[in-house]
């Protein structure tokens, strides 16, 4: 059936079609292919029925995307609104559909109020906490997103009145803020853009031609080794005396097993079994710690 016809009309033809409706609601062949104007009404016969359906139905799950499809024009129309990012346009309608799904699971017709009014607020809402949370290079605290934006303004507006690019003093003065809050909400607006390693270099450098990425060193394996000692340190400090003294004569003197066990007059076997329980030991605390 090619949705051209009324929401009532809708309705009236599903009745005949009995045997397709779903859970007493109207067969919709195609709901994306609602207008908008019939949507509304249709809306609140699914809205009705799905209050007084189980969640998890086949029946709820009819009712409720239905409803989702019904009202994508919704995203859309919000979508609309950033259509200067032309190149996000698809995530910006997916991001916008959440929004939607959202506002259903919360809609209830008792608060006497139209859906597309309670929704549109869902839907710009999504979107915009998905440009907030995706424009940062670095992930920063929602207060130093929110402070970019002051310092911005702020900047702009200094800049006039004074002539000149103004200091964190300045600003600190004028958003009624310490230096040191200021400081920081200008260092975490460098994370909001990032430019591309593989951008050339300065043209007036030596190595014309060379990118960011050339630049860039090589990953230190002793580093890791660095972090296996620190890590260990208050472990074996935690061992006792024996016990920090056969892991200094084996790996600290690099001694045999043989050799350990004349020093300290035990058999060789005897000091296997002793590496054995502290690397055992030692290597169960670290991977707590982890």
């Amino acid at each position: 059936m090619t949705i051209t016809a009324s929401a009532t009309e809708l309705s009236a033809a599903a009745t005949q079609r009995s045997e397709e409706a779903v859970g007493g609601l109207p067969y919709i062949e195609d709901a994306t292919a609602v207008a908008p104007r019939d949507a509304r009404d249709l809306s609140k016969v699914f809205f009705d029925r799905l209050q007084e359906l189980e969640e998890g139905t086949h029946e709820y799950q009819y009712a409720r995307n239905t409803l989702i499809e019904i009202n994508l024009s919704l995203v859309r129309f919000a979508a609309s609104r950033f259509r200067s990012r032309g190149d996000q346009m698809e995530d910006i309608v997916q991001v916008g559909t959440i929004g939607l799904i959202k506002a259903i699971d919360r809609f209830d017709l008792a608060r006497e109020v139209e859906f597309t009014t309670f929704a549109v607020p869902y839907i710009v809402g999504e979107i915009k906490r998905h440009f907030r949370d995706t424009s940062w290079s670095v992930h920063v605290p929602r207060r130093l997103q929110e402070l970019r934006v002051d310092l911005a303004k702020a900047t702009g507006e200094l800049s006039q009145s004074l002539d000149h690019a103004p200091t964190a003093a300045d600003l600190a003065e004028y958003l009624g803020l310490s230096q040191e809050e200021v400081i920081e909400g200008i260092v975490a607006s460098n994370g909001y853009t990032a430019g591309s390693i593989d951008a050339p270099v300065d043209e007036g450098s030596e190595q014309a031609g060379a990118t960011y990425a050339d630049r860039l060193g090589e990953l230190d394996p002793a580093l890791e080794g660095v972090e296996n000692v620190h890590a260990l340190k208050p472990l074996i400090a935690g061992l006792g005396e024996r016990d920090r003294e056969i892991l200094r004569m084996r790996f600290g003197g690099e001694m045999t097993q043989s050799e350990i066990g004349a020093e300290l007059g035990i058999s060789q076997m005897h000091v296997s079994r002793l590496l054995a329980r502290i690397l055992t030991k030692l290597r169960t605390e670290l991977l707590g710690r982890v």
